[in-house]
C-alpha cells in the first residue's frame, strides 16, 4: 500500500474512473493519504463522482509518471469520522476554503479489496493487493 501512495503522491494527479449509470466517468484527483493504516481519497458530497461512489463504489485508478504507471482496482468505503476527514486535511491545507472535517460536504473514502499493477515498458507487471 505504500508503495501506491508514494507513486500516486509523487504523480500529484492521478485518475479515478467511476460508473455513471451505463457510462464510465473519468476525472483528475489530487489527494491521497494515509490514516490508520488505510489508503483515502477525499472529494465533496456536491459533486457527482461521490453519488457515482454511492451507487457502485468500484473504480480504477491510473497515474503515469512519465516512464511507469500504476492502474489501482478497488472499492471505495466512506469513512464519516471527523478524524479521518481532519488527517485528509491536514495533509491537504490548501482545501481548507473548501472543506471541513464538521462540515456535511467532506467526504473521505479508504480503498478496500485493491489491486495494484505497476506497469512499465521495460519491466514485466508486477501486482501489489491491500
Amino acid at each position: 500500500m505504500r508503495e501506491v501512495y508514494d507513486f500516486l503522491k509523487a504523480c500529484q494527479t492521478y485518475y479515478i474512473a467511476t460508473v455513471d449509470g451505463d457510462q464510465p466517468r473519468v476525472r483528475p484527483f489530487g489527494t491521497i493519504n494515509i490514516f490508520e493504516g488505510k489508503l483515502y481519497i477525499q472529494t465533496g458530497h456536491v459533486k457527482k463522482v461521490a453519488k457515482q461512489i454511492a451507487a457502485n463504489p468500484k473504480v480504477e485508478i491510473c497515474a503515469f509518471d512519465g516512464k511507469a504507471w500504476v492502474r489501482v482496482e478497488a472499492t471505495l468505503v466512506e469513512d464519516p469520522r471527523i478524524e479521518a476527514k481532519k488527517s485528509m486535511l491536514d495533509a491537504y491545507p490548501q482545501l481548507r476554503s473548501m472543506y471541513d472535517e464538521k462540515d456535511v460536504n467532506t467526504a473521505v473514502y479508504f480503498l478496500t479489496n485493491a489491486k495494484a499493477d505497476f506497469n512499465s515498458f521495460s519491466e514485466p507487471v508486477r501486482t501489489v493487493n491491500f
